[in-house]
């Protein structure tokens, strides 16, 4: 049984979740950054721009080398919400798809505004980071999901024919609640998704993808962590687009050398259910995560989006010190990403010494405002 699962969390077993944590995020990042020069182009337009091996390393996009893209803004504006949610568990008003949806509308403010507006005061800190006050290729699904206040649901979701990934790629946090159980934690990544991404085959990707991740946060063997997903989504309507790519996935490792052919038959990532295959793919045949990576951002279809998500698996089940120096070296926003994954293990690991009754300071409301 887990430190997690049990509540109570040793040195080793702290510092083992906060490297997964770092892992997952960092991971996530450098794969978007990875595939976002490219995101878009066809397997032939990278392989003209790039040479036959496609790209190797980071390219510029949006102006500079490890650039960013809105999938990894919402992916941390995910992670401040899960915190704000944790903080609240003792307020008797405890919501967790609402304080993300709350997180997700500052994320959409970033969108609309110049900069940080300190009049308010319950954004807590993240959400006066200037540099996240940047257009970046945002899902249509995702600004107008966020449009207004009105929350989607599963039963009334937002935007019910939207099918691509915008969902599915800020659905790395989820996965990092080790200690929820993994119906939960789907049931959560399900009900975020539907805020924006009402098809039941993008809703239900981010459920799966958050069980994966689940597991690997847990130290889990990354087929057991698909299997475990599989068993999970299965139950569900209108889950047979995403189980048919999971087990696509899971063939296609026993049919020969992994390549951009091999990625390209799992489908060209357009839809979740196709990205989520493509990643899963890439992380059961990668090498390491370099190989990993590079293997899913050169394909038709969202680089940036595959390479998120194989970041994430591969970060997850490896931890930070797997990832490529050279490429967190030159990563946009590295420092903020580094400071929410350490707040994410300390509040996962020791939230009621930071906000309790017997908080020593409260600081920690400060940066997490329960408002």
């Amino acid at each position: 049984m887990s430190a997690a699962a049990t509540g109570v969390w040793g040195r080793a077993e702290q510092q083992d979740f906060r490297a997964r944590v770092r892992g997952a995020l960092l991971g996530a990042a450098i794969g978007d950054a990875l595939g976002a020069g490219v995101s878009g182009a066809s397997l032939e337009e990278i392989r003209a721009a790039h040479g036959t091996e496609g790209v190797a390393d980071l390219v510029p996009a949006h102006g500079r080398r490890g650039a960013i893209t809105a999938a990894t803004q919402l992916t941390l504006f995910t992670v401040d919400g899960l915190i704000r949610a944790q903080v609240r568990r003792d307020t008797g008003a405890w919501h967790p798809p609402t304080d993300v949806h709350r997180a997700y509308l500052r994320w959409a403010a970033t969108q609309r505004d110049w900069g940080p507006d300190e009049r308010r005061k319950d954004n807590g800190w993240l959400a006066r980071e200037e540099w996240l006050y940047t257009r970046r290729d945002a899902p249509k699904a995702s600004l107008f999901g966020l449009a207004d206040e009105n929350m989607g649901t599963v039963e009334v979701p937002k935007n019910p024919t939207a099918r691509d990934p915008g969902a599915l790629a800020r659905s790395t946090p989820f996965g990092l609640l080790v200690g929820w159980e993994p119906q939960l934690v789907c049931q959560l990544a399900v009900e975020c998704a539907a805020q924006t991404h009402g098809h039941p085959t993008a809703y239900l990707s981010a459920g799966a993808f958050a069980v994966i991740v689940h597991g690997l946060a847990r130290g889990e063997p990354l087929d057991a962590a698909v299997q475990r997903a599989l068993a999970l989504v299965s139950a569900r309507p209108g889950h047979q687009p995403v189980t048919d790519g999971l087990k696509h996935a899971l063939g296609a490792v026993r049919e020969g050398m992994p390549g951009p052919a091999r990625v390209g038959s799992l489908g060209e990532g357009h839809h979740a259910e196709g990205a989520l295959a493509i990643a899963v793919y890439c992380a059961l045949v990668a090498e390491d995560i370099r190989h990993g990576l590079r293997l899913s951002v050169n394909h038709d279809g969202p680089s940036a989006t595959t390479g998120i998500l194989t970041g994430a698996l591969l970060g997850a089940l490896h931890g930070e010190t797997a990832l490529p120096p050279a490429w967190l070296s030159e990563l946009e926003g590295r420092p903020t990403i580094l400071e929410l994954a350490d707040d994410f293990a300390m509040e996962m690991t020791q939230g009621p010494a930071l906000h309790g009754p017997t908080a020593a300071s409260p600081g920690w409301l400060t940066r997490y405002p329960r408002s």
